[in-house]
């Protein structure tokens, strides 16, 4: 502690991350989930192990985690630089910290705009390669939290209206780090569904284990942070009616931290060299994962019809 205290005293106001001092906290409920899962084996109607860890998983998503630490860092000083101009300069007024309303405004702000990254996070592919990593992994766990992504150039952009209504940017990373902190402890099967009303309102783990299923009905749903009223709002919503099958639907089975962040980019550079037309390589850019180009007419009028 002594340690991650003179880190934070040496940084600048701004960049002071409260999820620093989160960290220990994390640990310790991973460690207690951990044990539990080891100790009150429970199973489902296909006799998967519910809230199971793998080690080899786990580290994988605790390094991933310790690595996006020291990432976030660096794209948090390039962002303070525009949000500091775009605050300084073009915002119209200055909101104040010490005003009540600044803080609804940056949190639910924070919140709106982090659903929409995350709902154009998994329709963009481009982005999507960004922020598969965090779904990589077939367990749902505290482990899986940590399972950061390394690139967080497209949550900077998003959040660039928030210094434009004259939100100071240290209250933008401030209100990041609440939605972050918050969004730990809905990565678990350890917690049942909660009362109506909190489900209502809030993201849970109920409605999360949805969001890291890979079947057909889970499939891009539950964006939300912090509030899952944006998804009933914007028709993206799904309750829990069956326990999820988690990751990718395309598995990427490896353990290694830089496969596992990188493979996507990979695999859309391949796919753009070997397009022939430049809307095949926009689309295999911009389009949703898995897409595909359309067959061409005269491939599509030689094929035999059924009887």
């Amino acid at each position: 502690m002594d340690a991650i205290a003179g880190v934070w005293s040496a940084l600048p106001g701004p960049m002071r991350d409260p999820v620093i001092f989160a960290v220990p906290f994390f640990l310790l409920l991973l460690s207690l989930e951990w044990f539990a899962a080891r100790k009150l084996e429970q199973y489902d109607a296909e006799q998967v192990p519910v809230g199971a860890y793998r080690t080899p998983d786990a580290w994988a998503s605790i390094s991933m985690g310790l690595v996006s630490m020291a990432t976030t860092a660096g794209w948090k000083f390039i962002a303070l630089l525009g949000y500091a101009a775009i605050y300084t300069y073009v915002a119209p007024w200055h909101l104040s910290p010490s005003r009540w309303y600044t803080w609804v405004i940056a949190l639910v702000g924070v919140d709106l705009l982090y659903y929409a990254y995350h709902r154009i996070a998994h329709r963009i592919r481009l982005f999507w390669a960004t922020h598969q990593a965090h779904h990589s992994s077939r367990y749902f766990n505290f482990a899986t939290a940590l399972r950061q992504k390394w690139n967080n150039s497209g949550e900077i952009l998003m959040w660039t209206p928030l210094p434009l209504l004259g939100i100071p940017p240290w209250m933008v990373f401030a209100s990041f780090s609440v939605s972050l902190v918050y969004q730990f402890w809905v990565h678990t099967e350890r917690i049942d569904k909660l009362p109506r009303a909190i489900e209502f309102l809030f993201n849970t783990p109920s409605h999360h284990r949805v969001h890291h299923g890979m079947d057909p009905e889970y499939l891009d749903k539950n964006y939300g942070g912090i509030l899952i009223i944006w998804d009933r709002m914007f028709g993206s919503f799904a309750p829990e009616r069956f326990r999820p099958h988690y990751g990718l639907t395309k598995p990427v089975d490896t353990f290694n931290i830089l496969t596992l962040q990188f493979h996507e980019y990979a695999s859309i550079i391949a796919d753009v060299r070997r397009a022939t037309r430049w809307r095949d390589r926009l689309g295999y850019i911009f389009g949703p994962p898995g897409w595909q180009p359309a067959a061409p007419a005269a491939a599509v009028a030689q094929q035999p019809r059924l009887p």
